[in-house]
């Protein structure tokens, strides 16, 4: 006996944030930041077999002030990382992060002075798509999960809520190495 049923039929409940996650979920720019071998995987996502066009991403932005998100495929130098991050500054908010790749999401077999351990030491990643280099079906994967996290974001002081919530239970959570165990 909800209000749905007192409705006539073809009538649409929904609200404000829930069409505005739709159209910002469907009308996603990436930026492509193609660093090593991932990069010839997300390439090959682009094509016809996998077809990112399928989500409205056909359109590959060499302009990070048309984009809204970053897939950083592949590892990343000490010295490629400014240019990364004046990129990311340069994109328009919202905007998001996907980590592709082991040597993107933490640096990889490389353990060494010139490499970064991990993008989110310069920006902050959404998504980490693991693997050595990842299939395109993963990176597909990766982006449909992103669009469910574009689709429920929230807007307003109800984001910023949501925000305080996140940062709440990341504080909360218990490291995996006890520090002290080693003195």
């Amino acid at each position: 006996m909800g209000l749905e049923e007192k409705l006539p039929s073809g009538f649409v409940l929904t609200t404000v944030e829930q069409v505005a996650g739709w159209a910002r979920k469907n009308s996603v720019w990436p930026a492509t930041f193609g660093l090593a071998c991932c990069a010839i995987e997300l390439m090959a996502t682009g094509g016809p077999k996998h077809d990112l066009a399928r989500f409205g991403m056909e359109r590959a932005s060499a302009s990070p002030r048309q984009a809204d998100l970053m897939i950083v495929a592949g590892r990343l130098s000490q010295k490629m990382a400014p240019v990364l991050r004046q990129i990311y500054d340069q994109m328009a908010e919202p905007k998001w992060v996907i980590a592709m790749g082991v040597c993107a999401s933490s640096g990889g077999m490389f353990n060494n002075y010139a490499i970064v351990q991990g993008v989110d030491h310069v920006v902050p990643v959404d998504i980490y798509l693991p693997g050595c280099p990842p299939r395109p079906e993963m990176l597909i994967d990766a982006i449909v999960k992103l669009h469910d996290k574009i689709q429920n974001m929230k807007f307003g002081a109800h984001r910023e809520k949501q925000i305080e919530e996140l940062e709440l239970r990341a504080m909360r959570t218990l490291p995996l190495i006890d520090q002290g165990a080693g003195k």
